[in-house]
């Protein structure tokens, strides 16, 4: 049984990393995302359901509208360094996003920056996903993506919401988005810690050959 758990536990050094970065990044994104309707509603002029809704929204087609096309646009492209560098740039540039909330004032403002958000995360997503799955361990793909989904994303964003909202109830939203920022920032710089292990490899030779592999198991 302690065999079985240590070898589960020998994941290679980009999917561990992986899932430390996103840990982070999922709990700086936690953090205000219960509590981002009540600060619309108690800190901006004109602030309603309406305008809750319609910045939801902003986010979620600005970020469906260039996301495909930028995910082909990596795909084609050779080598994993244009993947590394897109998902630096895109979570460094998100890492500003809770500090712009600070100054939100109108709903326009409000807009700009979801807009702002939402192409950021169109560049950080399809880069993630390809540099997470090309180094997938062969014969542990659903484990390491289970593994991925229930600490970056679970046990990242349950610690989160619970902390985001105690922060916001006493010590204010300022306090909370500046906080949720510095996690982003520290989440962006540990992809620091693979940039050596990047290798200019040809995208489609080693997703194939990775099938291959697994196939033969």
């Amino acid at each position: 049984m302690n065999k079985i758990f240590k070898l589960r536990l020998q994941f290679n050094r980009i999917v561990r990393v992986f899932v430390m970065v996103d840990f982070f990044f999922n709990s700086a994104l936690g953090l205000f995302a219960p509590v981002f309707a009540i600060f619309i509603l108690e800190n901006i002029q004109g602030g309603s359901a309406r305008v809750v809704g319609f910045a939801a929204a902003i986010y979620w087609i600005v970020k469906s509208i260039f996301q495909l096309p930028i995910a082909r646009f990596l795909d084609k492209t050779d080598g994993e360094s244009d993947d590394f560098w897109v998902l630096s740039i895109g979570y460094f540039l998100t890492s500003f996003v809770p500090l712009l909330y600070i100054l939100v004032k109108e709903p326009w403002h409000l807009y700009v920056i979801q807009g702002f958000f939402g192409f950021c995360m169109a560049w950080a997503v399809p880069a993630w996903y390809g540099i997470f799955t090309r180094h997938l361990d062969n014969g542990r793909i659903s484990f390491e993506w289970s593994l991925e989904s229930v600490i970056s994303v679970g046990l990242a964003t349950s610690i989160a919401t619970a902390t985001g909202g105690y922060i916001a109830d006493v010590f204010g939203f300022t306090t909370l988005f500046t906080i949720a920022s510095a996690l982003s920032f520290v989440a962006t710089f540990s992809l620091l810690l693979i940039r050596k292990d990047i290798k200019p490899i040809d995208h489609k030779q080693k997703v194939v050959l990775e099938r291959v592999n697994h196939r033969s198991l």
